[in-house]
């Protein structure tokens, strides 16, 4: 090696040796990366958690729990829209327009898949694959601001809450849309793009007439966080849009020319309005029960969606469950408490971010244990609620009076006119004009029926099982007169009207009017 000097420096000008060759070895192929790891995590939870409900709701059905309220309803409506009709629903009454019950347009959504697939089947896929939806924001908002354990947690917790496997284990119902569409403007209000929240939660309007107090809520949470204008505007919005819906759309289309559920929030007890305004804070905790949900309510993110101002979000929805005298809306069961979930989940979300964001020494601490907290609740509430209905071995068994029921429902040819028990008729809806049996005629209100003077029967075909769990539609909690009252129905049916018994089997009738 020589040098030369350059200011003071020595240069070397000595070429390196070149590497030798080694023809052994290669560049090995990057092998493709497993599938889960491709896919994000919200995704994954999602398609998950659409096979669970999935599983859940198509179980139901096959083992006759579905019912004609509310799956056959929704079933006649949806067809109607795929054959570019009114929703029209026999279910509910002779020319009953659908949109006088609940004002609920956005359900024409399902329309061409239903048209490609045409089965009560399709719904219930649907309804799951839109509950699992509503996980992909809130996950993603989670791993986003409190990393990937937080992420599961929370995808957990939403998946398996009370509220949603409620709504899954129940036939279907037409506030499934507005799951995730909550759960996208939750997020998008999480990372303050308002626009964005607004243009999630507008279409709420076009889902159930109740839900523009939602879309107010929102509004009100813009003003209060964000610019005043956008929020204020929406506010006005929501209160003007359930208002119109109210107060014109839904009488006009109501055969009684009324709001159907209006009863539901009348003055009940009280003798004024003024006295139930009153009354109103101690009416929404009586009876216990009401108490017992508003805490269920919150209690799967473990109470923490209280400190969110986010879960102001749940108080229209509450409010007029809480004060209905509909003894339905107050408890844990059917869709009622679905559209709360994400907000609860995204309240739990914001009060945790808001820990991850301070200097605290035991902010790390706080945020672990309360995850903890939730991972737990969860499993403890899990027990209880219809998930853990894939458990248990009936669920996965068909009963000999589940098979005696199909093998006289196939006996119905498609296109028939039939009156069917309440949980026969969704097996029908798909093929045939059903109605229950006993038909009655619709009032103005919701569920009241005049038993007496009776227009004489048109269906060509009637099914009654009498061994299905519930008594409707007589009066619930008279179960055995109820019995009475339904064989004499049917002896009324073949004395008077001229129906033949075509066969029996295990409690289930199938009679044809000669």
């Amino acid at each position: 090696m020589r040098t030369i000097p350059d200011g003071g420096a020595l240069l070397s000008t000595e070429t390196p040796a070149p590497t030798p060759a080694h023809p052994t070895t290669r560049t090995r192929p990057r092998l493709p990366l497993p599938l889960p790891l491709l896919i994000p995590l919200p995704w994954l939870w999602a398609g998950a958690l659409f096979l669970l409900y999935a599983a859940v709701a198509v179980r139901r059905h096959q083992l006759l729990r579905t019912t004609g309220y509310d799956l056959g309803i929704f079933e006649q409506a949806i067809r109607a829209y795929s054959q570019l009709r009114a929703p029209v629903v026999p279910l509910r009454g002779e020319g009953f327009n659908l949109l006088g019950d609940h004002f609920h347009p956005a359900l024409v959504v399902f329309a061409p898949l239903y048209r490609l697939w045409p089965s009560p089947l399709c719904l219930l896929v649907a309804q799951s694959a839109l509950l699992a939806l509503a996980v992909v924001p809130l996950a993603r908002w989670a791993l986003r601001v409190l990393g990937r354990r937080a992420a599961h947690v929370v995808a957990l917790g939403y998946g398996a809450s009370w509220g949603i496997a409620s709504a899954a284990a129940f036939d279907f119902h037409e506030v499934v849309l507005a799951v995730p569409l909550l759960a996208f403007a939750l997020e998008a209000l999480g990372r303050q793009r308002w626009r964005y929240a607004v243009a999630w939660a507008a279409p709420l309007l076009l889902i159930k007439e109740d839900l523009g107090l939602t879309l107010a809520a929102v509004g009100g949470y813009i003003a209060w966080k964000g610019p005043h204008s956008l929020g204020l505007t929406t506010a006005a919005a929501g209160l003007l849009g359930s208002l119109i819906e109210i107060k014109l759309l839904l009488p006009a289309f109501n055969p009684g020319g009324s709001y159907a559920h209006g009863g539901n929030l009348s003055e009940g007890a009280h003798s004024s309005l003024l006295a139930t305004l009153a009354f109103a804070p101690l009416d929404a905790l009586r009876p216990d029960i009401k108490a017992m949900t508003l805490v269920l309510v919150f209690a799967p993110s473990a109470l923490l969606a209280l400190r969110s101002p986010l879960a102001l979000l749940a108080v229209p929805t509450l409010a007029w469950r809480m004060l209905s005298q509909n003894g339905f809306h107050w408890g844990t069961a059917f869709h009622y408490s679905a559209v709360l979930m994400p907000i609860v989940f995204a309240g739990l979300i914001d009060a945790l971010a808001q820990w991850r964001r301070t200097d605290h020494p035991l902010a790390a601490r706080h945020i672990r244990a309360s995850l903890a907290t939730v991972l737990a609740v969860t499993v403890v509430l899990l027990p209880s609620f219809p998930l853990a209905q894939l458990l248990h071995r009936a669920t996965w068994s068909t009963t000999a009076h589940v098979g005696a029921a199909r093998v006289l429902l196939a006996r119905i040819p498609d296109g028939a006119t039939v009156a069917a028990s309440n949980r026969l008729a969704p097996q029908l809806t798909s093929r045939c004009e059903v109605v229950i049996f006993p038909t009655f005629p619709v009032g103005g209100r919701l569920y009241q029926y005049r038993v007496k003077r009776l227009p004489p029967p048109t269906a060509e075909w009637i099914i009654h099982d009498r061994r299905a769990p519930d008594a409707w539609p007589y009066p619930t909690g008279h179960w055995p007169y109820s019995l009475d009252r339904q064989q004499a129905e049917l002896a009324s049916a073949q004395r008077k009207y001229g129906y033949k018994v075509v066969a029996v089997r295990d409690g289930v009738t199938l009679l044809r009017r000669a």
